[in-house]
């Protein structure tokens, strides 16, 4: 994550990648997805692909579009999840019929409270406020939204657990395609800095408070829904850690030592609480279709806060981006408008660092060591920072969720990841200005290249890497050769 919004670069490369990618003429395509990987007859990466997205309307319709547009319904999956409910709320839900002139006209407000909204009103995603009461707790949302859930990891250690060494870098720049489908897995991943993270987060809630975690009225479904997803996530992915109990009241942390009530605090707390990971909330405004971002836990930005960005809508988040008007707008509009549930996408944004910073608001101390080629960093204290980020439609609230972890790793691991290193020196070398700028590199180059040069010669010598290797995006991409076989001895298991 760079100093700008959090939300920013996601929607820019949703955008541009999409786009640019579709509007290429079918043999264009089928080299570029070829030379990466993604055409058939080759290996496919551990991560697969999005799917193409339909190309925009003109823009002449854009207002009205956005006005009359939906993401689709999963109400179909009411039908699914009947057989699996209580007599009691299958009377609740009673018929099942749903008309579009009954919809529309019944919309709830975008700061409605849907407790105490009438049973006939709909939130956006299609269900009734009876439909949702109905559901109550802890629906299954893994049939509701259509992603799988996790299977579990028995072998799970906490303590010696290591994130995924992801390595976002790809060259040529601007003709690779860097956004995945999630993998269900993989959505929330813990690893051994947990408790370290848990405490880091929760004095940073107790020192800025709304600066870093707020919610705004209309939001209750979508904080409650989130918090029961993630909780049913992490106990169906680390079960010899988490325990929801049989009444759906407590959550047992054993990590931490702790048994929660899940209910005497705001969901956003309870998960500022038990899960390390960054999530910004948007919602669609019935009177002109905009999602605007109405709350959410933000302790890992670089040189913003949350309490700035709170109520916009995602072009007034973006107002400061470059022609993000003229040629942006439109297609980000569309692209939330038409999300469905069951398609979440993840990518990676990365950007070196000095140390480890989490949370850095604007005038922070750290902020100085990036206006200056400090002689006296060292090697040791150069970290690449990588946010792996997810973006995904809830399927009750029909909410659209922005979340990502911020993973540090040492300079030197790469050292020994095949092509890693010359990769990432393309990139500070023949980058364009504007993206080094943005990604605020200067500070780091006069110790990250050298290192980096002395890491690709030792490749070459040791034959890790082509000594003619034309340098182009990983067919491992986010990854590297063999980096299942590092991580899983770095954690032992």
């Amino acid at each position: 994550m760079t100093s700008t919004a959090a939300l920013v670069w996601p929607a820019l490369a949703i955008c541009l990648s999409i786009i640019t990618f579709l509007a290429l003429r079918a043999p264009q395509k089928y080299v570029i997805l070829k030379r990466f990987g993604f055409a058939r007859g080759s290996d496919r990466p551990s991560t697969p692909i999005i799917e193409k997205q339909p190309l925009s309307k003109p823009l002449a319709s854009y207002t009205s579009d956005l006005v009359t547009a939906f993401p689709p319904s999963q109400r179909e999956q009411l039908r699914e999840l009947l057989p699996k409910l209580s007599r009691a709320q299958q009377e609740i839900l009673g018929n099942l019929s749903f008309t579009q002139a009954t919809f529309e006209p019944s919309l709830l407000r975008l700061e409605e409270d849907y407790n105490n909204a009438d049973n006939s009103k709909y939130v956006y995603s299609g269900f009734s406020i009876r439909e949702i009461k109905a559901l109550g707790d802890f629906p299954d949302y893994s049939t509701l939204s259509g992603v799988p859930m996790p299977n579990p990891y028995p072998d799970f250690d906490i303590d010696r657990a290591k994130p995924r060494p992801y390595r976002p870098l790809r060259w040529p720049y601007h003709q690779t395609m860097s956004l995945t489908k999630l993998e269900p897995d993989w959505w929330i991943e813990l690893e051994s800095t947990y408790k370290e993270r848990i405490t880091q987060r929760k004095d940073l809630y107790a020192k800025h408070g709304p600066a870093v975690l707020q919610w705004l009225p209309g939001s209750e479904l979508a904080c409650k829904e989130l918090m029961e997803m993630a909780i049913q996530f992490i106990c169906a992915r680390y079960p010899k850690y988490f325990v929801l109990s049989e009444d759906s009241l407590w959550l047992e942390n054993k990590i931490l030592g702790v048994s929660a009530n899940i209910r005497e605090k705001h969901p956003l707390l309870i998960i500022l609480d038990h899960i390390p990971e960054d999530f910004a909330i948007t919602l669609r405004d019935p009177d002109t279709g905009y999602y605007v971002f109405h709350a959410g836990i933000i302790c890992s930005s670089l040189g913003w806060n949350l309490g700035t960005k709170i109520g916009l809508k995602l072009h007034e988040i973006h107002g400061p981006v470059p022609d993000y008007k003229q040629k942006m707008q439109f297609s980000m509009d569309r692209f939330f408008s038409k999300m469905t549930t069951n398609k979440p996408i993840q990518r990676g944004s990365w950007g070196p660092e000095v140390d480890q910073p989490l949370y850095m608001p604007p005038g922070d101390p750290h902020e100085s060591y990036r206006h200056t080629q400090d002689q006296n960093i060292t090697r040791s204290r150069l970290h690449l920072r990588v946010d792996w980020q997810t973006l995904r439609r809830l399927p009750l609230s029909g909410s659209i969720v922005f979340n990502f972890k911020a993973l540090f790793t040492p300079i030197e691991e790469f050292r020994d990841e095949a092509y890693v290193p010359s990769l990432l020196l393309k990139v500070l070398r023949h980058g364009k200005e504007n993206l080094k700028e943005y990604k605020n590199i200067w500070h780091t180059e006069h110790v990250l290249i050298p290192a980096l040069e002395e890491f690709e010669t030792e490749q070459k010598e040791l034959g890790l890497m082509e000594k003619d290797w034309d340098v182009r995006t990983l067919d491992e991409s986010p990854w590297f050769p063999q980096w299942e076989k590092k991580w899983r001895m770095q954690q032992g298991f």
